[in-house]
C-alpha cells in the first residue's frame, strides 16, 4: 500500500480533508434524526441513555452524556445520561477480575433495561469491548447505536447497532472530529424538544456561563 499523500500531513491537508468530510455529513442526516426521533421516545417514556468507548471516543461518550444531563442550548430539564466510562473503581475491577474486554458489557448487564439507548463510540468499529457492549444492550432489549468510521460493513460492532452513524473519514482524528459534529447535532434535536419552545439566547447561555466563570 503506497504512502498518503504529503500534503495530507500537513495542518493544510488535514484541514481540506476535515472540511470534505463534514461536507459529507449530510449522507447522515437521515439516520443521525433517526436515532435523535429513538432518543426522544427513549426519553418520553422514562428510559435513559447509556454511552461508552475508548480513549478519545470515550471522551466522546462523556461529552455526550454531558449535554444531556447539563444542556446544549437551552434551558430544560436534565435528562438522564450515563457515561460508563467515568468510574475508574468500577472499569478497573471489572477489568482485573474478568477481562477489560467485559469493562462496558458487565456494566450493561447491570444497569441497562429494555426502554433504555446504549451508544457505543469506536473508530475501528472492532473495539472488543464496545462490541460485548452493544451485544449486551441488544439482548437486554435496549436502542442501540454505534458511532464509527470508514466502512463500517463487516465491523464486529455494526451487527449488533439498530443505528449507525458512519463518519466519512479513515483517519482517527478526522472520524472523531466528525463525531463530535455528530453528537452536536444530536444534543440540537433532543434539546429543543426537551425545552418544549423555549428560544435560544443571543449569546447562547453556555457562551454567557462560560465567559463569567473566567
Amino acid at each position: 500500500m503506497s504512502a498518503p499523500p504529503t500534503g495530507r500531513c500537513t495542518p493544510a491537508g488535514q484541514l481540506a480533508d476535515h472540511l470534505a468530510a463534514a461536507e459529507r455529513l449530510h449522507e447522515l442526516l437521515p439516520e443521525l434524526n433517526a436515532v435523535g426521533d429513538r432518543l426522544i421516545d427513549v426519553y418520553r417514556t422514562g428510559g435513559r441513555l447509556y454511552t461508552f468507548g475508548n480513549g478519545g471516543s470515550a471522551a466522546d461518550a462523556q461529552h455526550l452524556a454531558g449535554e444531556f444531563i447539563g444542556r446544549y442550548l437551552r434551558e430544560r430539564r436534565p435528562l438522564p445520561a450515563v457515561s460508563l466510562v467515568t468510574d475508574p473503581s468500577v472499569t478497573s475491577c471489572i477489568g482485573n477480575d474478568y477481562s477489560y474486554d467485559e469493562v462496558f458489557a458487565r456494566q450493561v448487564e447491570a444497569l441497562v433495561t429494555a426502554g433504555d439507548m446504549v451508544v457505543g463510540f469506536t473508530t475501528s468499529g472492532r473495539s472488543a469491548n464496545v462490541v460485548r457492549g452493544l451485544a449486551e444492550a441488544r439482548k437486554a432489549g435496549a436502542v442501540t447505536v454505534l458511532f464509527v468510521g470508514g466502512e463500517h460493513d463487516g465491523m464486529p460492532a455494526a451487527q449488533y447497532a439498530d443505528h449507525t452513524l458512519t463518519a466519512p473519514a479513515t483517519a482517527t482524528a478526522r472520524i472523531q472530529e466528525m463525531h463530535l459534529t455528530l453528537l452536536h447535532l444530536l444534543s440540537e434535536q433532543v434539546d429543543a424538544w426537551a425545552a418544549d419552545g423555549h428560544p435560544v439566547s443571543e449569546p447562547a447561555p453556555d457562551d454567557v456561563r462560560q465567559e463569567n466563570a473566567a
